[in-house]
Protein backbone atom coordinates (compact mmCIF):
# COMPACT_ATOMS: atom_id res chain seq x y z
CA UNK A 1 0.00 0.00 0.00
CA UNK A 2 2.91 2.39 0.69
CA UNK A 3 4.31 2.03 -2.85
CA UNK A 4 0.88 2.64 -4.31
CA UNK A 5 0.36 5.84 -2.32
CA UNK A 6 3.79 7.12 -3.40
CA UNK A 7 2.87 6.58 -7.07
CA UNK A 8 -0.42 8.42 -6.57
CA UNK A 9 1.40 11.25 -4.77
CA UNK A 10 3.90 11.59 -7.65
CA UNK A 11 0.99 11.67 -10.09
CA UNK A 12 -0.70 14.46 -8.15
CA UNK A 13 2.57 16.43 -7.82
CA UNK A 14 2.88 16.56 -11.59
CA UNK A 15 -0.85 16.98 -12.25
CA UNK A 16 -0.69 13.80 -14.31
CA UNK A 17 2.05 15.09 -16.61
CA UNK A 18 4.72 12.62 -17.63
CA UNK A 19 7.13 14.86 -19.53
CA UNK A 20 8.86 18.11 -18.57
CA UNK A 21 8.66 21.11 -20.90
CA UNK A 22 12.44 21.55 -20.82
CA UNK A 23 15.19 19.07 -21.56
CA UNK A 24 17.35 18.76 -18.48
CA UNK A 25 20.19 16.29 -18.10
CA UNK A 26 20.89 14.59 -14.79
CA UNK A 27 23.82 16.92 -14.21
CA UNK A 28 22.06 20.15 -15.23
CA UNK A 29 22.81 22.72 -12.55
CA UNK A 30 20.13 25.09 -11.29
CA UNK A 31 20.19 28.31 -9.34
CA UNK A 32 17.48 30.62 -8.10
CA UNK A 33 16.02 33.24 -10.39
CA UNK A 34 14.12 36.47 -9.80
CA UNK A 35 10.66 34.84 -9.73
CA UNK A 36 8.83 32.88 -7.05
CA UNK A 37 6.89 29.63 -7.13
CA UNK A 38 3.18 30.30 -7.45
CA UNK A 39 0.64 29.25 -4.82
CA UNK A 40 -0.71 26.51 -7.11
CA UNK A 41 2.64 24.70 -7.15
CA UNK A 42 3.24 21.87 -4.66
CA UNK A 43 5.32 22.41 -1.52
CA UNK A 44 8.16 20.41 -3.11
CA UNK A 45 8.68 23.37 -5.45
CA UNK A 46 9.24 25.68 -2.49
CA UNK A 47 11.71 23.15 -1.11
CA UNK A 48 13.57 22.97 -4.44
CA UNK A 49 13.92 26.76 -4.51
CA UNK A 50 15.07 26.77 -0.89
CA UNK A 51 17.75 24.17 -1.64
CA UNK A 52 18.96 26.13 -4.66
CA UNK A 53 19.15 29.32 -2.58
CA UNK A 54 21.73 27.62 -0.37
CA UNK A 55 23.88 26.77 -3.41
CA UNK A 56 23.57 25.58 -6.98
CA UNK A 57 22.13 22.07 -7.23
CA UNK A 58 21.97 19.43 -9.95
CA UNK A 59 18.78 17.71 -11.04
CA UNK A 60 20.08 14.44 -9.59
CA UNK A 61 20.93 16.01 -6.25
CA UNK A 62 17.49 17.60 -5.98
CA UNK A 63 15.75 14.30 -6.79
CA UNK A 64 17.84 12.46 -4.19
CA UNK A 65 17.28 15.08 -1.52
CA UNK A 66 13.53 15.13 -2.13
CA UNK A 67 13.33 11.35 -2.39
CA UNK A 68 11.39 11.64 -5.66
CA UNK A 69 12.00 10.11 -9.08
CA UNK A 70 14.07 12.25 -11.45
CA UNK A 71 11.18 12.30 -13.92
CA UNK A 72 8.92 13.95 -11.33
CA UNK A 73 11.57 16.45 -10.23
CA UNK A 74 12.24 17.44 -13.86
CA UNK A 75 8.56 18.32 -14.26
CA UNK A 76 8.59 20.38 -11.05
CA UNK A 77 11.78 22.13 -12.19
CA UNK A 78 10.08 22.93 -15.52
CA UNK A 79 7.27 24.62 -13.60
CA UNK A 80 9.82 26.61 -11.61
CA UNK A 81 11.68 27.61 -14.78
CA UNK A 82 8.38 28.89 -16.20
CA UNK A 83 7.81 30.89 -13.01
CA UNK A 84 11.40 32.20 -13.30
CA UNK A 85 12.01 30.95 -9.75
CA UNK A 86 14.89 28.85 -11.10
CA UNK A 87 17.30 29.28 -13.95
CA UNK A 88 20.04 27.26 -15.60
CA UNK A 89 23.20 29.38 -15.47
CA UNK A 90 25.18 29.74 -18.69
CA UNK A 91 28.59 28.14 -18.44
CA UNK A 92 31.69 28.35 -20.61
CA UNK A 93 33.91 25.26 -20.73
CA UNK A 94 37.00 25.88 -18.64
CA UNK A 95 39.29 23.94 -20.97
CA UNK A 96 38.69 26.21 -23.94
CA UNK A 97 37.13 29.59 -24.53
CA UNK A 98 36.32 28.40 -28.08
CA UNK A 99 34.42 25.08 -27.88
CA UNK A 100 33.91 25.04 -31.69
CA UNK A 101 37.65 25.05 -32.32
CA UNK A 102 38.16 22.34 -29.68
CA UNK A 103 35.48 20.19 -31.34
CA UNK A 104 36.99 20.67 -34.81
CA UNK A 105 40.47 19.77 -33.54
CA UNK A 106 39.13 16.60 -31.90
CA UNK A 107 37.27 15.69 -35.10
CA UNK A 108 40.39 16.30 -37.20
CA UNK A 109 42.50 14.12 -34.88
CA UNK A 110 39.92 11.34 -35.05
CA UNK A 111 39.77 11.45 -38.87
CA UNK A 112 43.58 11.43 -39.12
CA UNK A 113 43.73 8.43 -36.80
CA UNK A 114 41.12 6.57 -38.87
CA UNK A 115 42.59 7.43 -42.30
CA UNK A 116 46.27 8.31 -41.79
CA UNK A 117 47.05 8.18 -45.55
CA UNK A 118 44.34 10.68 -46.50
CA UNK A 119 45.48 14.10 -47.68
CA UNK A 120 43.86 17.04 -45.93
CA UNK A 121 41.86 19.50 -48.02
CA UNK A 122 44.19 22.34 -47.01
CA UNK A 123 47.26 20.45 -48.28
CA UNK A 124 45.61 19.44 -51.56
CA UNK A 125 44.55 23.02 -52.45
Amino acid sequence: MGDESLVVRNYTLTAGRTRPRYTLSLDSVLETGPGRPGPALPEECTRIVSLCQQRRRSVTELAGTLGRPVSVVRILISDLLDARALRVPATIPAASADPTRQLLEALSAGLKARWPDAVSYAQAG
